[in-house]
């Protein structure tokens, strides 16, 4: 199998993967702004918010009562370590093909060693 293929194959697998951790922290965001918005925000609105969070830009509504900010909160930070958590992840594939073009296999190490 060569190279370029594995990079295709675990790329798409990593990008997958990303895509789910990315509709889970909407779906969790989303249930939060529904249940903390006390009936004020609605579903797409929700999805807005926290699209907007996970995206490190910030909520367009802002929820009102105390644990609703602190949970607001919570998300907004969590959310901004995952952002770079998930672009790492799905990038790790082509970083890893771009170092292994640097790498020299031991045989070949061994063999300029001997001379």
């Amino acid at each position: 199998m060569s190279r370029h293929r594995i990079l295709l194959q675990r790329t798409t697998r990593n990008s997958l993967w990303a895509l789910a951790v990315i509709a889970v922290a909407m779906v969790i965001g989303m249930c939060m702004y529904v249940y903390f918005g006390n009936g004020e925000i609605t579903w797409a609105s929700a999805f807005d918010d926290a699209a907007m969070i996970l995206a490190s830009e910030g909520p367009r509504d802002q929820l009102k009562t105390a644990a609703g900010q602190w949970v607001e909160g919570v998300y907004a930070l969590v959310c901004g370590f995952l952002f770079f958590a998930i672009a790492g992840f799905a990038l790790a594939p082509a970083l890893h093909h771009v170092l292994r073009s640097f790498h020299l296999e031991d045989e070949e190490r061994a063999a300029r060693q001997k001379k």
